[in-house]
């Protein structure tokens, strides 16, 4: 290496240094923003369940045709039971999915027992 080339490159390494100290710290995230995320991975899970039922009804599918084929060859096949596939529905963010809930039901307070007997 060349004396300049080894100059470029301190000066730029000292450079960089601080460029990345005057960067400000990251503001508290707002209440806003928080529901945001959360509502982003709300989504992201049922996105993921969605995919997990898509999939096991595709393996359904396939099971079902293999297990016709072979019955059509004459062989007897004994499939695996499996859990059946849950549809996850729709997506409900969690303001809808709380207002469709039933309210709960108060329980009538039990009477006080009665006095004991000396």
């Amino acid at each position: 290496m060349t004396p300049r080339s080894i100059a470029v490159a301190v000066a730029l390494a000292v450079a960089s240094g601080v460029a990345l100290a005057k960067l400000p710290a990251p503001a508290a995230p707002t209440d806003a923003q928080k529901a945001a995320a959360a509502e982003a991975a709300a989504k992201t899970a049922h996105a993921g369940k969605v995919g997990a039922y898509q999939q096991c009804e595709a393996e359904s599918r396939v099971a079902a045709k293999y297990i016709a084929a072979e019955k059509a060859k004459g062989k007897a096949i004994m499939p695996q039971l499996t859990q059946p596939c849950v549809n996850p529905g729709p997506f409900q963010t969690a303001g809808a999915a709380a207002a469709a809930a039933p309210a709960p039901v108060a329980k009538p307070a039990a009477a006080p027992a009665p006095a004991a007997k000396k």
